[in-house]
């Protein structure tokens, strides 16, 4: 498996606009990708503009599938909008649990 653990910056007055697109990616993602196990959609306590994504996929072909969804499509036209820095995503291993079936 592998997940990413994506830091999200948000402007400001755009927050109720990314709400709406990553509510979007992560409930298509899982409920149209087969390999995609996993997207949860994390706000940090300390600022209410920071977001993380947590996203498992099977292997790296639910990846690329990932990112060839219609919906990926729409999150990244509205992403450039948004955000108020890149991303930077970190690629992990997940050892527990082993199996999100």
């Amino acid at each position: 498996m592998i997940a990413l653990l994506v830091p999200v910056k948000v402007k400001p007055e755009m927050r109720e606009k990314f709400l709406a697109a990553a509510l979007d990616d992560s409930t298509c993602s899982v409920r149209d990708e087969a390999g995609c196990l996993r997207f949860d959609v994390l706000q940090d306590n300390s600022d209410p503009n920071k977001f993380f994504f947590y996203e498992v996929y099977r292997d790296e072909a639910a990846v690329e599938a990932h990112r060839a969804a219609p919906h990926y499509a729409r999150w990244r036209a509205v992403a450039a909008e948004v955000l108020a820095e890149p991303t930077n995503a970190s690629r992990c291993t997940t050892l527990f649990p082993k199996d999100y079936s």
